[in-house]
């Protein structure tokens, strides 16, 4: 959507100190840092200042402890990578900029889908800008360990775990991940939805009923989910994201359950498309799709004096 990178542009260009921008994200890897460069590049055309506040960290989590000290201290970056909960919950706050006028001014409205409008809108107001929408349930394999090895990628989660102990046997490490939070959690949601359906999905995480939470589906669902333990690398602790989709391209691993934000990262070496790395449907989700919505929102500039 090329449009987004100039509606982020146009969001930027709103009011603030001598077109000076600071932007916090925790996009750090070798392919996002190539993504934020766009942004930046078109930032600085127009003879603008980003000046970057990048925090290490896949998921957000320091991003956004950094984030909780800089506005308590009144002193919060101009704009901020923002998504789902904290988005919903920095708006429900009041430290948000609306930018509903922009956005009906500028026209993202008609460009917008309305699943991407809800989901950026507090009470009818838009409270940030889609910078990328991914789908998060795919699986990575490594086609050429899957060819050596003569072995056919895994379409149900039954299948992975026999595909799995096939390649455990011969010394391959099956699954490329770390144990980071927000990585576990990807996994587990993919499971959940391959594993449980689109309904068990919805109900389990969308609507949050008690039966469908504590039900004989979810008991099968992280019986699956421990089962994979067995897989992960020796050294999975502390691997981050990016370093795991290198495993998976350097054949250090076989497969990798991850959004598709792992294309960028193995644009921006040697990989080439469908030949190297495979990219299929997480096992049981053909045609399911869970999705991540990143965005960039702007922050309220407040006096410190205020807080006093």
């Amino acid at each position: 959507m090329k449009w987004l990178s100039f509606s982020v542009i146009a969001l930027l260009s709103t009011p603030v100190a001598a077109s000076q921008v600071e932007v916090l994200h925790w996009w750090t890897s070798g392919g996002e840092a190539k993504a934020v460069e766009v942004l930046k590049s078109e930032w600085t055309k127009q003879g603008n200042q980003w000046n970057d506040f990048a925090v290490q960290g896949g998921g957000g989590k320091s991003a956004m402890t950094v984030l909780k000290s800089r506005a308590l201290a009144a002193n919060p970056p101009e704009a901020a990578h923002l998504k789902g909960y904290e988005l919903k919950e920095w708006a429900g706050l009041g430290f948000l900029r609306d930018l509903s006028p922009m956005a009906e001014h500028l026209g993202w409205y008609s460009q917008m889908p309305p699943m991407v409008r809800a989901t950026l809108s507090q009470n009818g107001a838009l409270m940030a800008v889609p910078t990328g929408i991914h789908r998060v349930n795919w699986l990575w394999l490594n086609r050429k360990v899957f060819e050596r090895n003569k072995l056919t990628p895994p379409t149900s989660w039954a299948q992975f775990v026999t595909v799995a102990d096939q390649l455990k046997k011969r010394g391959i490490t099956p699954l490329a991940i770390g144990n980071e939070p927000w990585q576990l959690a990807v996994l587990f949601e993919t499971v959940a939805l391959g594993e449980g359906g689109k309904e068990f999905y919805r109900k389990a995480f969308l609507e949050q009923d008690s039966a469908t939470l504590t039900g004989p589906d979810m008991v099968r669902v992280l019986t699956r989910f421990q089962q994979l333990r067995a897989y992960v690398p020796q050294k999975y602790a502390g691997l981050k994201w990016h370093q795991a989709t290198n495993l998976l391209e350097s054949g250090g691993a076989a497969m990798q359950v991850m959004g598709d934000w792992v294309k960028g990262e193995l644009s921006a070496g040697n990989y080439r498309p469908g030949e190297d790395i495979a990219c299929l449907p997480s096992p049981g989700s053909a045609g399911l799709f869970s999705y991540n919505l990143d965005s960039i929102a702007m922050f309220k500039q407040r006096d410190p004096a205020q807080l006093q």
